[in-house]
């Protein structure tokens, strides 16, 4: 009897046992997942681009500070090899990108493409008037007039009008970033580089109506670049050609040309172009500004302000190449803090220049981390919920734009 009782005891004492086990086994894994869900849920937007950022290759990070261009109207084998070998952060369309809608919007297309796990930049000179590459379309668009003639009308909300005129129509193709507004304050009367580009001789005008006419391409979730820091408009050189100087001291330059960039900083600027100016009054050389840390780091970023992107001109102008080897352009412009280069000459060959230069420790791999870590967050924040959104093709020159275009004709 006593054995039986025992027997009894022991299978009771095991079924609680294995209850006990399993129940706790159990617990175990609900309270393995809540905390994974909660580390989840906890993982901030930060966190998240930093993660991305330690998984990337010093290629792939390199390859995001690049915008590429290939001025052909079909996708050829030199594209692809572009597009597959350092996975740019952007394309610029030219003119020759333009032909007809369905194969500028598929050639476009095709470009997105090439990068399934980071939306690029694409990128055009829309300025209105004389800078448009919309107008080599085959397709009826609105043309935009000169700024200038904007300008003249100095009615903010027409201007911003003006904006989504353009914003609608890049954004049939897809556009995500425009090179415009351009706010140089044209005050040399031989400037024929910018001269009718510009809103005014007047800085506040242009301070006025630059921020104005972003707006309306943000109304699209276009991303506007302001242009040339830090003012192209009191000098004659082209910088196409040659390196323009200016003149003018530091305090002139705050007080004067550098009015409007103040206000697109106050206005929550995202993107802004350095233009190839040399200013010796802060420099002590003729260094251009895209070189400069003092112009781009010290003067831009920690004196006015400016937190976003900050993107060269185009880097195969004769304002650098005439002056330096690509070795020292490249190491002179990103640890100046540019956080985009754009339009290489030859994409491939100044990846590896730039890819040199980090390996010999002539360009910390903290230094393009610091510009990629906002790349991948810009995009993040402002591209890739709209980046396969297109308007419809009746967008490129509906009434509604002829209308705005012709208040400022007439």
């Amino acid at each position: 009897m006593k054995r039986i009782f025992k027997i009894i005891f022991v299978i009771i004492l095991t079924l609680c046992l294995t209850s006990c086990l399993k129940e706790n086994k159990n617990t175990k894994k609900v309270d393995n997942k809540n905390t994974k869900e909660k580390e989840t849920k906890e993982l901030t937007e930060d966190e998240m681009i930093e993660e991305k950022l330690n998984k990337m290759s010093l290629d792939e990070k390199i390859g995001q500070m690049f915008i590429v261009a290939n001025r052909t109207p079909n996708i050829d084998d030199d594209l692809n090899n572009i597009l597959n070998t350092i996975k740019p952060g952007g394309f610029i369309l030219f003119g020759e990108n333009i032909t007809n809608y369905n194969n500028t919007l598929n050639y476009i297309k095709t470009i997105k493409s090439s990068n399934k796990d980071i939306p690029l930049f694409i990128m055009i000179d829309e300025e209105g008037g004389t800078i448009s590459r919309l107008k080599k379309l085959e397709d009826k668009i609105t043309q935009v007039p000169n700024m200038y003639n904007v300008g003249s009308k100095n009615d903010l909300e027409l201007t911003r009008k003006v904006g989504n005129v353009l914003g609608r129509q890049l954004s049939v193709f897809g556009i995500n970033t425009d090179t415009a507004p351009d706010i140089d304050t044209v005050t040399n009367p031989n400037n024929n580089v910018i001269g009718k580009r510009a809103f005014s001789s007047n800085y506040d005008i242009v301070a006025n109506n630059g921020v104005a006419l972003a707006q309306g391409l943000k109304d699209y979730n276009i991303t506007p670049i302001y242009k040339h820091f830090p003012g192209h408009g009191s000098t004659s050189t082209d910088s196409h050609t040659g390196l323009p100087i200016i003149t003018k001291t530091k305090e002139e330059l705050l007080n004067e040309d550098l009015q409007p960039f103040k206000k697109a900083i106050e206005n929550n600027a995202q993107m802004i172009m350095i233009g190839h100016l040399a200013v010796p009054s802060i420099t002590n050389d003729n260094t251009p500004a895209t070189m400069s840390k003092e112009l781009v780091t010290d003067l831009l970023k920690n004196e006015l302000g400016f937190n976003g992107l900050v993107i060269t001109d185009a880097i195969n102008m004769g304002a650098l190449t005439k002056n330096y080897e690509l070795e020292e352009i490249y190491e002179k412009i990103i640890n100046a803090g540019n956080d985009l280069l754009l339009y290489p000459n030859d994409p491939i060959e100044e990846f590896n220049i730039v890819k040199k230069l980090v390996k010999n420790n002539i360009i910390s791999e903290e230094r393009v981390d610091e510009s990629v870590r906002k790349i991948l967050k810009y995009k993040e924040e402002n591209i890739k919920d709209n980046y396969n959104k297109y308007l419809d093709k009746s967008n490129l020159n509906s009434q509604e734009n002829i209308d705005i275009i012709n208040s400022i004709t007439n």
